[in-house]
Parts: C-alpha cells; structure tokens; sequence
C-alpha cells in the first residue's frame, strides 16, 4: 500500500517558522545577495564553489519487501523490511528520488520492541515525511549543510511522536537516507556533476582517495542461519563472514548459545583456506549488537575460542558493548569495531579515544554525508574503515560499494570490505536486482567472495546517478 507524506501524520510539531529561524545558516546564505554560484565555508576552512539550490517540492512513498525467513539479531527478528523513497524537486524544475532501506530493530532496538513491526517502521516513515515537508523552500549548497541543518530537527520530533526521550540517534538518520540520497543527487546534478569522485566536497577527499579493484563481498550469518549454509558460503568463494553472536536470553545463556555456535562453525570453515590472509585461514568477524553487557562475560568468550583454536582466526568484533558502556575496549587482544554507537563524527572521536580500532561506516544506514564526516575523522585518526550493510537493496549497496571502493585497504587483507546480505535475506531478490538500472553489470554480482570494480564501475558510478524506472514509478501512481 502507498501513502504520500500529504496522507500520515499531517501535525508538525515544530512551526514552519521557527524551523525556518533555526536554520538560517543556510536561508542566511540564500538572501546574502550572492545568487547562483557562490562559495561555501567547509570542514576544513577551505573555500569551494558550489550552487545554491532551493527546495521547491517533495514527496514520499514506501513498500514492503518480505524477508526469506525472520531475521535475528539484537535479540528480536524481522519478517519484513519496508523500503522508502524520497522526492525532491529543485525551482529549477529537477526532481531527483533518493531511496532508503529501514531498520527500526538495528537503529533503536527500544522502539522496535515497544510497538508493533509495522508501527515502527511507521513512525520512522513518519520522520522521512517530516524532514521532507520541513525541508520544502529551503536552500542549500551542499547536503552535508542540509543535514546538519535538518538533523536535530527530525531527532526531536522522531522522540515526540515514538515517546521515547532517549531515542538513539541512528534511528533519525536511517530515516534521512533517502532523503540525503536525493540531495545528493539534486546537487550532483545542479553542478554538473556525473561522477562520485566529483560529487565528493574536497574536505572529505582524503578518506575517500582510492581506486580498489576488488572490494571484499561480506555476506551475513544471522542467529538462524544453518551451519550448513555458512559451509557452502566458504565453499562459493566467500571468505569474510559476518557472523551474529549475542544471541537472546539471559547473559549466561547468551554465552552458552553464542560459544556452541563458535565451535560449529569453527568446526565447519575453520579449515577453509584464502589467499587474501598472510595465515591462509578464513578471518571472522564478529557482530554482538551490544549485547555483552559486561567485559568479564566477552572476556569468557574468547577463553573459549582460545580453547578450540579459533582465537586467532577472529579479526573483528563490532559493537560487543551497549553504548552506555564507558570502559576503555583496549587490551582485548581483538580488533574492537564500533558502528551504531558511532551515530555521528563526534561520537565516533570519542569511540576512537575509548580504544576501538576500527568503524563500520553505513552510508546505507546513517546517510552518506554523515558517512563522510565520519570518515574523515577515523582518517584523521588514522582509523580504519570499511562499509556495512543493512540489508539493503541492490541500488544502495552500490551507493555503500562506491564508498567502499575509496577507502584505505583494510589492514591484513589488502583490499575494500562491504557487506551485502540482501541476496540471503529478501524473499523477491531476483526481482529487486531488476530495479537497479545497471541490471546485470559484472560488478554487480560477487565472484568468488569479491566484486570486480572495472573502469565500467567507476565511469558509470555503480548507477547510483541513473533513475531506476521501479522507484520512479512510485511517484507516477500517486
């Protein structure tokens, strides 16, 4: 069913007026009597060029996309996973459409436990239509202004309508995807801008510098997914798992769960060999969601990979601790990686100085501009990086990949990571894999545990600036 953001929540919470006084950083910039082209102060005190562009129109829609089988993790599971699209039209008649996987379970796992699956997916629709309506006859230089300008704004009104004043960040900034995406698209556009490179502001440049030709595909392993699918994952080439641990109950029973499915699964690839490690043995990367509430009980953990073999195969492991833990995460003799708890740049300066050695960017799931400010810090700190997924569909996972592609070779491998798992997930894969406008390109598809990413990839951007027909369509219903 598809409903415009004219039909749902029709009450804003903050007038238009007072959202307008509060941004006038960028309205300043539109009534400065410099028309058209004009400069923009960035990150880095460094001047560059850039339209001003005005917000004439917008609209909304979504979809529901069935899950194979529930998807487990943070305790809960999905069965449905809705994918939102976002229009923006410019006053000089250019409408762009940016589009948006939501993930009410991994952005805020309170409010997805408090309200029905649906109800939450939306009250996060709700605040993408919110941004939307707020954003109309607003100008803009570049959208990483418009974020910032827009983002407190939409965290505020996302706690009032899901009555949770400790709303998670991250839930705000999933809902801004699409429309980020659309911005971003809307300004490439306006400035004459045809490829990703060239879309990048300067200031984020330096994060963003290389050319990988092979990134590494990381496929998935939720709580349900049999051992016997992780094995003929290894068998297909794959050989950088994600692998969900932190499994539901008590933290007793969390560990007991989550150190019997270590020891299957080390038992069934624990042997697998790769080229793409100095020790020729599959790396493991660990994702707890923030469930191992204590140091002690993480600690028992590795004890037992230890003990079976498997210790010095784990490279990785994201988000072991809830974000209200405070401890330093050094010591543990394991790369510690942060993500949902790194909403912003200055959350994750501050995971940095707690001792975490890697971030999980998700341009896919915190918007690309926030990515990028979150990028350019970890490089300034000389922290890796690679890209997450969210399970996505197959155009954004080239709006993630086309990040990825740029960053520095993750340590040990040599080379980009980006997760995708959608193909494990979406029970209508094949048909989402036609609404990307470059159906079918080599490097769409993973070989042997990697995409190939030819000149063809970087020339056309992964696709990511071709309209897709499908999402398109959604506003010619309306």
């Amino acid at each position: 069913m598809a409903i415009t953001v004219n039909k749902i929540f029709q009450k804003d919470y903050v007038s238009r007026r007072k959202f307008i006084q509060n941004s006038s950083l960028v309205t300043g910039l539109s009534l400065s009597g410099l028309a058209g082209a004009h400069y923009r102060e960035t990150g880095n005190d460094e001047k560059e060029r850039g339209m001003s562009i005005t917000i004439k129109n917008v609209g909304s829609n979504f979809e529901r996309e069935p899950l194979i089988r529930p998807f487990g993790f943070k305790g809960g599971y999905m069965s449905e996973i809705w994918q939102t699209a976002a229009r923006m039209e410019s006053t000089s008649g250019v409408s762009k459409t940016g589009i948006c996987t939501q993930s009410v379970l991994w952005s805020d796992a309170k409010v997805f436990a408090s309200h029905s699956e649906s109800g939450g997916n939306a009250l996060m629709y709700a605040m993408t239509g919110h941004a939307l309506r707020a954003a109309k006859g607003m100008s803009f230089t570049t959208p990483v202004e418009l974020l910032d300008t827009i983002l407190d704004e939409v965290y505020e009104y996302g706690k009032k309508i899901t009555g949770n004043p400790d709303l998670r960040k991250t839930f705000a900034l999933n809902s801004l995807v699409g429309f980020d995406n659309a911005a971003w698209l809307l300004y490439a556009h306006e400035n004459g801008i045809d490829n990703f490179d060239d879309m990048i502001p300067a200031a984020y440049r330096p994060a963003l510098s290389n050319h990988h030709r092979q990134v590494a595909s990381i496929p998935l392993m939720s709580y349900t997914v049999p051992v016997g699918e992780i094995r003929e994952a290894a068998d297909a080439g794959y050989f950088f798992m994600k692998i969900k641990i932190g499994q539901p109950g008590t933290q007793d029973e969390m560990l007991e769960k989550d150190k019997s499915r270590l020891t299957a699964i080390h038992n069934a690839i624990g042997h697998t060999e790769t080229n793409y490690t100095e020790s020729g043995k599959l790396p493991y990367y660990f994702d707890a969601n923030g469930r191992y509430t204590h140091r002690d009980t993480l600690l028992r953990l590795l004890d037992h990979a230890k003990k079976i073999g498997a210790l010095e195969q784990i490279a990785i492991i994201e988000e072991p601790f809830p974000e209200d833990y405070e401890g330093d995460v050094s010591g543990l003799g394991i790369r510690i990686v942060a993500d949902e708890s790194a909403h912003t740049d200055v959350d994750a300066v501050k995971r940095i100085q707690m001792g975490y050695k890697a971030i999980a960017l998700k341009a896919i799931a915190k918007t690309l501009s926030m990515t990028l400010k979150i990028a350019r810090a970890a490089h300034e700190h000389d922290i890796p990086c690679f890209c997450a997924d969210l399970t996505v569909n197959p155009i954004l996972i080239d709006w993630n990949k086309n990040v990825a592609a740029r960053l520095a070779p993750f340590p040990g491998l040599g080379l980009g990571l980006v997760e995708t798992n959608g193909h494990q997930n979406y029970k209508n894969w094949t048909e989402m894999l036609g609404y990307h406008p470059c159906e079918g390109a080599s490097w769409t598809k993973t070989r042997n545990g990697v995409f190939d990413l030819n000149d063809d990839f970087y020339k056309r951007s992964g696709g990511i600036f071709m309209p897709s027909a499908h999402y398109e369509e959604m506003f010619q219903k309306l």
